[in-house]
């Protein structure tokens, strides 16, 4: 072979060779792109700390026990980790058709009142949906499974147009406040809502404050003072809580993953098994939805996951027949922090979401989109669980770091307030009346109620109402609201509900001791009871418990410690706690006169 010759054999080599690498070698992602942002809702730090405020006040809701944040943690990926069933259309649990949803209020009618669902009689309702992360939806032009919270934001309260385009998040904002399951009561309404946030006390139920929320309402600072600070004005109105909600969650930007840093250089910020399972992806289908660097297009797929019929999905928004059964392509992003998958929380692990991809006989085919069944062979299906499940994860996500920190919620508190002690009176039918006590008792709470059910129907019933521990399970000295006519009919059939808006005057006294009554001939004296409900009055220090979880013990001792060292400081971190901060022996002054006093509060009587 002459010189020449070699020389062109080994030119053409070396063309295929480079040609083969060209083509094993997807192109790279392209950079993470910047968060839009409407113009009619530019960013702003205020705007920003309010929306983080009003995210995670579980006051928002119309019993005071749900905030957007109770099914949006960022722990869990943005989702819910609690777990509930929805028994579906056939309305029976533990068929096929359920769906792992989140719990929202118990039913109450248009006043508020408790009323039987007839499905979850009293107790919460459940969504009809797995909660869809809150993280990087921004990026959705339409927002929810089905997209019904449009890109055109359209002012609950007026109708005209706030966002022309962009405005999803503002739009799914303002859904679940007033929603009946979710955040509210039957027929609530924008008025309700503002009015409330006119007098409440930001954030009194939670405890550990974020540095910046904390800063935030320092001072006593209100919501009139917060929307004022946001927008120029006190004004409170639904556009601004959607603007403020919205602006917080553009800034939840989880983009520092170890995928992330691997796309921009860094080799070892993935380890080589998550490399093999990234590598596994990109050879696969599972991208043309899961479209990096989102890890979303934010389009609307139909998984063959159930019959159509059972939910239609993005059709009951469009009308269109080609979008029946359809869903939003969620984010991989974070996917391994989260509790459930799909829109009906049905699976619990990644591994069962990649065999029903594989399994075509397993989906329904009415509709199914047509990249289905996805395969991934199984010697690399380890390696990209554990790429989905760890080169997606943001530490700052899995360890709620700033911008994902959040305070503690008031239901998260080991210790539940109220609380039900003893076993109460059966009645009629040996069937002991039920107290319905989950609101809880803080100043202020207008919406603040106490139910009954399981009682006599249309029967009269009165709360009684004692500031003294029970006695022998007995009330003592109580004081008697009422009489009230309970709903419904016959044994067990009754239920009803007393109302008491808490006002500063009304909570003197730290512990409250609340029971139905209700007339009954076939209980014992005529009057058959409920356990009785406890709530310790919310912001009063109770005994000695300086961080408000409920109990007086050696955990309070730091914030008393707190306390003394900077008692303005502390009067933010704990913000359900007493309004003197410390103020022991009751001198309006915080310092080392209290510590005798407090050390009383923690030991047992």
């Amino acid at each position: 072979m002459s010189r020449a010759v070699r020389a062109h054999c080994a030119l053409v080599a070396l063309l295929l060779i480079t040609v083969s690498a060209v083509v094993a070698q997807p192109p790279p992602p392209p950079p993470f792109p910047p968060v839009p942002v409407p113009p009619e809702n530019p960013i702003s730090e205020p705007k920003r700390v309010l929306g983080k405020l009003l995210f995670w006040d579980e006051q928002l809701s119309s019993d005071n026990t749900i905030a957007c944040g109770t099914c949006h943690r960022p722990a869990n990926g943005g989702a819910d980790p609690r777990l509930a069933r929805h028994p579906s259309d056939d309305n029976l649990l533990n068929t096929p058709d359920d769906v792992i949803g989140s719990p929202g209020t118990i039913r109450s009618d248009a006043t508020n009142k408790y009323f039987r669902d007839a499905t979850f009689g009293f107790a919460p309702q459940i969504t009809g949906r797995a909660a869809n992360p809150a993280i990087l939806a921004m990026f959705a032009p339409d927002i929810f499974w089905d997209g019904r919270a449009r890109t055109t934001f359209i002012n609950p309260q007026t109708g005209a147009v706030s966002v022309a385009n962009g405005g999803g998040l503002e739009s799914q904002a303002v859904g679940p406040i007033l929603n009946s399951v979710e955040m509210g009561h039957d027929g609530r309404t924008w008025a309700e809502v503002l009015n409330k946030l006119q007098v409440v006390r930001p954030m009194v139920l939670a405890s550990n404050l974020p540095p910046d929320m904390a800063a935030a309402i320092a001072g006593d600072a209100g919501y009139p003072d917060l929307f004022a600070a946001a927008f120029g004005d006190p004004a409170i109105t639904a556009e601004r809580i959607a603007f403020a909600i919205a602006t917080y969650e553009r800034t939840l930007v989880p983009n520092q993953t170890p995928w992330d840093a691997f796309v921009a250089g860094n080799p070892n910020a993935m380890t080589p098994n998550q490399v093999q399972g990234w590598n596994a992806l990109q050879a696969s289908p599972c991208l043309v939805c899961h479209t990096p660097p989102l890890f979303t297009n934010n389009s609307f797929q139909n998984l063959g996951l159930r019959p159509v019929p059972e939910d239609r999905g993005r059709q009951d928004v469009t009308g269109l027949p080609g979008d029946r059964g359809r869903f939003k392509v969620p984010t991989l992003r974070n996917v391994g922090l989260k509790p459930t998958f799909m829109h009906t929380g049905v699976f619990t692990t990644l591994a069962q979401v990649l065999n029903f991809y594989a399994n075509g006989a397993a989906q329904f085919p009415d509709n199914k989109s047509p990249i289905l069944p996805v395969a991934i062979p199984p010697a690399v299906r380890p390696a990209v669980i554990d790429f989905l499940a760890n080169g997606l994860t943001d530490p700052r996500v899995a360890a709620q770091q700033f911008p994902f920190d959040r305070p503690a919620l008031h239901t998260e508190r080991p210790f539940p307030n109220p609380s039900l002690v003893g076993g109460g009176v059966t009645g009629s039918a040996g069937i002991a009346p039920a107290m319905i006590a989950v609101s809880p008792p803080n100043i202020e709470n207008t919406d603040f109620k106490i139910g009954v059910s399981l009682a006599l129907g249309g029967a009269q019933a009165w709360v009684a109402f004692s500031t003294q521990p029970p006695v022998g399970g007995q009330l003592v000295s109580p004081l008697l609201h009422g009489p009230i006519v309970l709903d419904g009919v016959g044994p067990g059939g009754g239920s009803g509900t007393w109302q008491w808006p808490i006002d500063e005057a009304a909570i003197a006294d730290c512990d409250v001791y609340v029971q139905w009554h209700i007339s009954d001939p076939a209980a014992a004296g005529g009057v058959a009871m409920t356990p009785i409900a406890h709530l310790r009055m919310i912001p009063y220090l109770c005994g000695g418990d300086m961080n408000c979880d409920g109990e007086a013990n050696g955990l309070d001792i730091q914030a008393m410690i707190s306390a003394l060292t900077d008692p303005a400081g502390y009067a933010v971190v704990y913000p359900g706690c007493n309004i003197a901060h410390g103020d022991f022996n009751g001198d309006n002054l915080v310092n080392l006169a209290d510590l005798a006093p407090f050390a009383g509060a923690l030991m047992p009587q």
